[in-house]
């Protein structure tokens, strides 16, 4: 349980409601801003002190009718839901490292989704393997140092803003989910030394990374929309969705475009023209995730 960024969290949520948010009536003038933590407990219908000790990080670990109550009394969205229910979990931390292997299944289906720009990360946000079509949609990514092949390195410190990420928008978005991935896995692997270093290393250069990693950041949706401009087919609105891969402590990146679209189109361009020159180069052979 990381009783520290939960109890940041709720704070923070508490001081950013008003009364009037939550049907509540005003009665006088108030010294600080947002709902008073007596006034979340009563919407909670649990004790003043109980939630006092979840926001102060003191006390025994919240059960999950608290949190779903908690959850409810400050108006959480079904993302900042998980994020508080993340934080709570009682999982022993790790004493190992993440895995960096990527195993062969998941290499294989890479392979066979012409139409899907697939990416695996690592518990550390390091872009462990992609498809072809992913190698040619992000087709500036993969060509620098492994170390930039981290996205959490390559977006809070790369010199050029204009490849700090994989797309052009949303960038906020992606900065606080990263952040929020990355403060779970040092928790996860307290241990690894890795982790440690990436960490130190970002607080040392970035002060956006700073700010956040101070805060407490939900840990943003798991699907959604991305814009991005590539050379050759010009702007791109793609669907992307994250599936995990438990045993590893990975994730899968898939970037598709809704059917019929000129996004759709553009994707096939690229595919068609990826396998072709996968097919001179490779004396006939099909496509096939690549990696690192």
């Amino acid at each position: 349980m990381d009783r520290q960024a939960l109890g940041q969290f709720l704070r923070r949520r508490r001081e950013a409601l008003t009364p009037a948010d939550v049907g509540l009536a005003v009665y006088g003038r108030r010294r600080t801003p947002g709902l008073r933590r007596e006034e979340v407990a009563a919407l909670a219908h649990c004790s003043t002190d109980h939630y006092t000790r979840l926001e102060q990080a003191r006390g025994s670990a919240p059960s999950r009718p608290v949190l779903q109550a908690v959850a409810q009394a400050l108006r959480l969205s079904p993302a900042d839901r998980e994020y508080v229910f993340a934080l709570a979990d009682d999982t022993q931390p790790l004493q190992g490292s993440p895995a960096v292997d990527v195993p062969q299944h998941v290499r294989d289906l890479m392979g066979r989704l012409p139409l899907t720009a697939a990416v695996v990360r690592d518990a550390r946000s390091d872009v462990l393997a992609w498809n072809p079509l992913a190698g040619v949609l992000l087709h500036g990514f993969f060509a620098h140092f492994p170390r930039e092949r981290n996205l959490l390195h390559r977006y809070f410190l790369h010199p050029d803003p204009a490849v700090r990420y994989l797309a052009d928008r949303e960038e906020d978005a992606f900065a606080r989910q990263a952040v929020s991935a990355l403060r779970s896995t040092a928790y996860r692997y307290p241990h690894d030394a890795r982790t440690r270093h990436l960490v130190s290393e970002l607080r040392h250069g970035s002060p956006r990374f700073r700010e956040l990693w101070a805060g407490a950041t939900p840990a943003g949706g798991r699907s959604g929309t991305k814009s991005l401009h590539h050379p050759s087919t010009g702007e791109l609105v793609l669907n992307y969705d994250t599936l995990d891969v438990p045993d590893r402590d990975h994730q899968v990146l898939l970037f598709t475009a809704t059917p019929g679209s000129h996004s759709e189109a553009a994707l096939r361009l690229l595919s068609r023209t990826e396998q072709r020159r996968l097919v001179d180069r490779e004396a006939g052979t099909g496509p096939q995730a690549s990696s690192p």
